[in-house]
């Protein structure tokens, strides 16, 4: 990826504000669109903020500043703005169970990336620790977007409940269109695309 001009490549950048989340499998990257040279791909869930696009490609900037050209198809939009005032999206839930599990998959990632840096565990012990592990994480002020890996779902929180907000299949009394990944055909609640 190459770093954004306006942010140095390790330096947060100012006014980030996610609008979509890379999909569970991760994504190619170039550093150009289409025959682009290739450049490290994008973690799976990763929080990116869309710049341009030109046909398919998306030009799209991480936290970090760097910047990178994706197959825009694959990308699942972050709801914008957040559904706040309107009621919750779906059932309500506490979302203090999620964010415990987000917090025990994160301390024992963590755990295994110490043990890894300390030289007490190889990389095939670390592959071990950390299998299986997933968590998804978007915090902006007082909304939160959480992976429920569970239910293969991403929820909307504002701090005193959850509501489904993207889900693999339909989800029913939804007041509004829920989130889609843009141009896949993969229909994340039955909302219109774009």
């Amino acid at each position: 990826m190459t770093p954004s001009p306006s942010a140095g490549a390790d330096a947060p950048r100012t006014g980030f504000r996610p609008t979509h989340v890379v999909p569970p499998e991760g994504l190619p990257a170039r550093e150009g669109p289409g025959s682009g040279p290739a450049t490290d791909p994008l973690d799976p869930f990763l929080p990116v903020q869309l710049l341009s696009r030109r046909g398919e490609w998306a030009q799209v900037l991480c936290s970090n500043g760097w910047s990178a050209w994706v197959d825009g198809r694959m990308l699942v939009a972050v709801p914008q703005p957040p559904p706040a005032g309107r009621g919750p999206v779906a059932r309500t839930e506490d979302p203090r169970p999620l964010l415990d599990r987000c917090a025990e998959a994160l301390a024992r990632y963590r755990s295994a990336a110490d043990e890894l840096a300390a030289g007490r565990a190889d990389g095939e012990a670390f592959r071990r620790a950390t299998r299986g592990l997933r968590v998804g994480v978007v915090l902006d002020g007082e909304s939160a977007w959480l992976y429920d890996e569970s239910s293969a779902r991403w929820m909307y929180g504002d701090g005193t409940r959850l509501a489904v907000y993207a889900a693999p299949a339909p989800v029913t009394d939804v007041p509004h269109p829920p989130t889609r990944v843009v141009g896949s055909g993969a229909d994340f609640g039955g909302g219109a695309d774009r």
